[in-house]
């Protein structure tokens, strides 16, 4: 008897953002990506950071083909994913989201087909999202079924990053907050400084988030960048390795908890954004 679609098994979505640059948010998308897919699972890493490649270059590795060239010829969607060696799998966004908006019916039906395969053939796909999102990327950030949202200790990071929760819970976007302090000088001013933006959320936007955890300031960090590995491969006993791994573990509780409740799909609400859009 063959599956339909909607009996088939859905990989989760987690959008990985920030308000500001320069908190770590791709280290984090890339190293996340790593030690799921230590954990056994299938893991896709979706690089939005449109004209930047910043895991292309934070891997050391190109990506010839992508989106762009999935929408726009007739390539194969096998064609433009890659992989590390570590068995993570990664597509670069390219152009191709810029171009999603000006194409027709038969390109937006095309780009939902293969991120419906991609959630068929994967169980968890990372949307690391640019800092400064485009309007296509954003209908991919509010549709995800999870948000990661990086900031620093830093009142100015704090504040962007409640900026940009405020802009997708304005935009009625169902998706799971999830914070997470990277870069503190230590467990009490990271932990500090995700309970304002928790009570904040909660106060004016009637959001309750859950924090993941704290991240420390490593120099093991600085080092893998240059050497273009992931710090969690590098440097597996680094201070920065040990607790990711923990919020790692922290969230697919949490994961586990958010799949009992009933909620539309990423690909129907993907689609529903981008009917809003068209019609406006």
């Amino acid at each position: 008897m063959k599956l339909q679609e909607q009996d088939l098994p859905m990989g989760k979505t987690i959008a990985v953002v920030s308000g500001k640059g320069g908190v770590g948010k791709s280290n984090i998308s890339i190293n996340t990506a790593m030690i799921l897919t230590k954990k056994g699972y299938k893991v896709l890493l979706f690089d939005l950071d449109v004209g930047m490649g910043n895991v292309n270059i934070l891997l050391g590795r190109s990506s010839p083909t992508t989106l762009s060239d999935f929408l726009q010829q007739s390539m194969p969607l096998e064609d433009i994913i890659y992989s590390t060696p570590e068995g993570v799998s990664y597509i670069s966004a390219g152009n191709g989201l810029n171009e999603v908006l000006h194409i027709n019916d038969y390109m937006l039906e095309k780009l939902l087909s293969g991120l419906r395969e991609l959630q068929v053939n994967y169980d968890y796909i990372i949307f690391d999202m640019a800092a400064g999102a485009t309007a296509a990327s954003l209908k991919i950030l509010m549709a995800a079924d999870d948000i990661f949202v990086v900031s620093t200790p830093e009142p100015t990071a704090i504040t962007d990053a409640y900026s940009m929760m405020k802009f997708i819970t304005l935009e009625k976007s169902t998706s799971r907050f999830l914070l997470i302090c990277n870069r503190a000088d230590s467990e009490k001013q990271g932990k500090e400084a995700l309970d304002r933006l928790q009570q904040t959320a909660l106060k004016f936007l009637e959001k309750i988030v859950i924090i993941l955890g704290v991240l420390p300031e490593d120099g093991h960090v600085r080092k893998a960048v240059l050497s273009q590995t992931a710090f969690t491969n590098k440097y597996p006993n680094s201070p920065i390795t040990l607790k990711l791994e923990k919020i790692v573990h922290l969230y697919l509780q949490e994961a586990n908890l958010g799949a009992l409740e009933e909620k539309e799909s990423f690909i129907h609400k993907l689609r529903r954004f981008f009917i809003v859009e068209v019609r406006k």
